[in-house]
């Protein structure tokens, strides 16, 4: 098995959507929940992650890469009775921002129960 197999088996045995983005937001990585979960499943990978937000939303996480530019870890970009959703930067080992994730804290259940599945 090679080490990108490895690392994917692990982020598919997550439970909550996981999905990577590069610095121009396009999307690298969904894990087997965030497909499942996001309507267009995998045709979002190599799409831009803005596409599937509203405007205000968009300046959101522009604005939250701006940040993580400039040093910031993670922030809380949404949260409803189900679950919250974090921003995540993701640096390589000389600290060079790579990209971002969203994760999900469920509250409830699974992100996956969300029966508003509001994506």
């Amino acid at each position: 098995m090679t080490d990108a197999a490895v690392l994917a088996a692990i982020l598919d045995s997550l439970q909550d959507p996981l999905l990577f983005a590069d610095t121009e937001h396009r999307i690298w990585y969904m894990n087997q929940a965030a497909i499942e979960y996001y309507r267009e499943g995998e045709n979002l990978i190599g799409r831009s992650l803005l596409d599937c937000h509203n405007e205000r939303s968009q300046l959101l996480i522009t604005d939250i890469l701006k940040a993580m530019r400039a040093g910031e870890e993670e922030r809380l970009i949404s949260e409803s009775d189900v679950h919250r959703v974090y921003m995540r930067a993701v640096r390589d080992g000389r600290g060079r921002l790579l990209g971002y994730y969203e994760r999900y804290e469920p509250l409830t259940g699974r992100a996956g129960d969300d029966p508003a599945r509001a994506r």
